[in-house]
């Protein structure tokens, strides 16, 4: 009689081998770069220490272009934009704001040179939730909005050019960005180390005061947590730099006109936003939908399975 043909492992060691794949997909988000500036933008990426490399460190987002990069349970790390880059044929180059020092595009775990407005997030944090904000401690170079996936997060951001509101002392890079105080001038005060190295003694500045009056979700300093650190549970982000610009060839899902009346605020501006990507929770029951599918496709592989190790096989 000819041998039985065995299935390569138990059928319940497939089944955990398929609910881990399908485990491993949950654990995980994606982050999503739109860029809607008129010009190219390099952006730069920096892991945190202990978590691992995203699939590349730098690349290239031409105006109206989106690319989304996976990131794992866990993950903390920055982004930022990088602008007026000019790198040759091999990658080998630099840039004018943001740059990371590295001579390529890639930044192979080089930080933004300042100024540079970044994009901050630990996911899975404290109580399981991502935390995530926008920061001008380092300075600015270009607008940023994060928005979250989920309907019920908020969106955090500057929307705003800060370059054109920028003071003649922190002005830097020919107007294209624009310092903070502590990177200008240097002082304990401003930098909060020293004797200001702590909430109680380090206080806002008049140039931190113009960054947040304008930005008033992002930091603007480094205890300037209250109002602008944001968490959301486990979801996906899309990091949008010049959210208010509309270059012809963008065709973002996140795109959202600003309000043409010239005296609403930003935080008006972010409610419109949140209020159109409400229509985004359409996107996230279907996912959620799709998790449940995948585990009932699985338990019907494991049963089909059974039924072709037992019943097919002994009639052999």
């Amino acid at each position: 009689m000819a041998s039985r043909p065995r299935l390569l492992g138990s059928p319940a060691s497939i089944a955990v081998l398929i609910l881990s794949f399908f485990q491993g997909s949950v654990c995980g988000i994606t982050f999503t770069f739109t860029n809607r500036c008129p010009d190219t933008v390099w952006p730069g990426l920096l892991s945190g220490s202990g978590t691992p490399a995203l699939e590349t460190t730098g690349f290239a987002l031409s105006p109206g272009q989106s690319r989304s990069l996976y990131a794992p349970q866990g993950w903390s790390g920055r982004f930022w934009g990088r602008s007026g880059c000019n790198f040759d044929s091999s990658g080998k180059g630099s840039c004018a704001t943001g740059d990371c020092g590295s001579g390529e595009v890639e930044c192979r775990g080089a930080g933004a040179t300042p100024p540079a407005t970044l994009a901050e997030f630990t996911l899975d944090g404290a109580g399981g939730k991502d935390f995530y904000d926008v920061s001008l401690v380092d300075g600015y170079n270009l607008p940023m909005l994060v928005q979250a996936a989920a309907p019920d997060c908020p969106d955090t951001g500057c929307l705003v050019d800060l370059n054109e509101r920028c003071p003649d002392e922190l002005r830097a890079d020919d107007g294209r960005a624009c310092r903070s105080a502590c990177e200008a001038f240097g002082t304990p005060e401003y930098c909060c180390n020293g004797a200001y190295g702590n909430p109680n003694t380090c206080h806002p500045s008049q140039y931190s005061q113009l960054f947040k009056s304008a930005c008033p979700k992002s930091y603007s300093y480094a205890y300037d947590d209250a109002t602008s650190t944001f968490t959301c549970n486990h979801t996906d982000y899309t990091i949008t730099f010049c959210p208010k610009s509309t270059p012809s060839s963008d065709n973002s899902k996140h795109s959202s006109r600003r309000p043409s009346h010239e005296q609403l605020e930003d935080s008006v501006w972010l409610a419109s936003l949140k209020a159109s990507s409400d229509a985004r929770a359409l996107t996230v029951a279907p996912w959620s939908a799709s998790i449940v599918l995948q585990y009932v496709v699985a338990i019907a592989v494991v049963i089909a399975l059974v039924g072709l190790e037992q019943p097919l096989f002994s009639l052999l």
